[in-house]
């Protein structure tokens, strides 16, 4: 029983050694692979009773584990697409089978669709903007996930919704002296529009301003701005809507109603001195890129230089991500011991920040796999010479009968 014991015992261990050179192998093979996490052989002995007159030799098992928690390092690159994560979380990405994936691998680059996809052909998820607000992570999971598509759409103008206007008014004036400024702003076709400003001194302490437009001269709104002694606005709220106008002629555009904010206004001893102002809203411009900047922001840039949130970069994490399961494409799913997927934004929680233009390289050392590779390699040999001596030992026993 202890020579087929024995011979059982080295081939367990040729075995073991082949799993670790395989291990050894794939990490050599990866070296270069973006995002790629080592793999490593762990053995543990087996055991079998033995009695007072004999042993039992065992074997020993071997276990693959992968080190996706380490770290690779950074490289940069010269593309906005290429991401890599700062710290902990996981890019949340989606298969051709629907299925969603986590992967540290941020080489993507724009399909044919417009969608980002890495090398492995796996699409990268995030949240629509939508309406402007910022988007609400759902932390349990990957629902109201989509692909993040960078597709032009062509021309792209949108109508002025909103703005600011703030002035001093000067506290010297003469009751029915009129100061104006004015403000560029967008109809829905994107045409210009300006919009003027008429403050006119009613009273001590007391305003009136008239915004007109100036292609119309109608009025589109008038407010009373009433100040303390100090000069500060009392009148709350200090915000004018203007007045719907259109459909304009020829263009057949309208101008929808635009809320001024006129909170900045002062009225100080010092001459007539408007800040400028600021609107929302764009003439026609096409696409000219993107930017994604460290909270995972997906901006659109336009040829005026407009940058448009679209998509803001999803991230995932578990409890032990080295339990997670590698799947072909380097990329993982939740196992068993990997513990629940909890989702959010970069920079939050125990989330990363993204580096755009930047990826991150595997976590091979060559020179420890090499070192691993000549320890298997002798170790393999010994246990053969086990194998080997035990099969040499068994002739001796079968000859005993001749």
């Amino acid at each position: 029983m202890s020579l087929y014991g024995m011979m059982r015992t080295g081939g367990s261990g040729m075995n073991a050694q082949a799993n670790r050179l395989g291990a050894v192998a794939e990490n050599i093979a990866n070296a270069n692979t973006t995002g790629y996490k080592r793999a490593s052989s762990e053995f543990s002995s087996m055991i079998l009773p033995a009695s007072n007159g004999s042993y039992n030799s065992g074997g020993v098992e071997t276990k693959i584990r992968y080190n996706i928690s380490g770290e690779g390092a950074k490289i940069y690159t010269t593309s906005a697409s290429d991401l890599a994560l700062d710290g902990g979380g996981f890019f949340i990405v989606e298969g051709a089978n629907g299925q969603e994936f986590l992967t540290r691998a941020g080489a993507f680059t724009q399909d044919g669709d417009g969608n980002l996809v890495n090398s492995a052909g796996y699409s990268l998820l995030g949240y629509e903007y939508g309406d402007g607000a910022d988007p609400t992570v759902v932390v349990n999971g990957f629902d109201g996930l989509t692909k993040v598509n960078l597709a032009s759409a062509g021309l792209v103008a949108k109508g002025s919704t909103e703005g600011t206007m703030g002035a001093n008014l000067d506290s010297g004036a003469a009751i029915g002296d009129i100061s104006t400024t004015s403000l560029i702003v967008y109809d829905s076709q994107g045409n210009t529009r300006i919009l003027d400003f008429n403050y006119e001194k009613t009273l001590a302490n007391e305003w009136t301003v008239e915004i007109v437009d100036r292609t119309s001269s109608a009025s589109v709104g008038t407010m009373t701005l009433e100040f303390d002694t100090d000069g500060v606005l009392t009148t709350s709220p200090a915000t004018l809507t203007t007045a719907t106008q259109g459909p304009f002629p020829v263009t057949g555009a309208t101008l929808g109603a635009i809320d001024i904010d006129l909170s900045k206004t002062t009225q100080l001893g010092y001459k007539f001195n408007p800040d400028g102002g600021t609107i929302d809203g764009n003439a026609p411009s096409k696409v000219a890129g993107f930017q994604i900047d460290d909270d995972g922001i997906v901006y659109v840039k336009y040829e005026n230089n407009k940058l448009e949130p679209r998509y803001r970069i999803a991230l995932a994490n578990v409890q032990s991500p080295d339990n997670l399961i590698p799947q072909s494409g380097n990329v993982y799913s939740q196992g068993t011991e990997s513990g629940v997927i909890v989702t959010g934004f970069a920079g939050s929680g125990d989330f990363g920040n993204i580096i755009s233009g930047a990826l991150e390289s595997s976590n091979v050392d060559i020179a420890e796999e090499l070192t691993a590779m000549i320890e298997s390699q002798r170790s393999y040999t010994a246990n053969s010479k086990v194998f080997q001596t035990g099969a040499d030992l068994l002739d001796v026993l079968v000859n005993l009968k001749r």
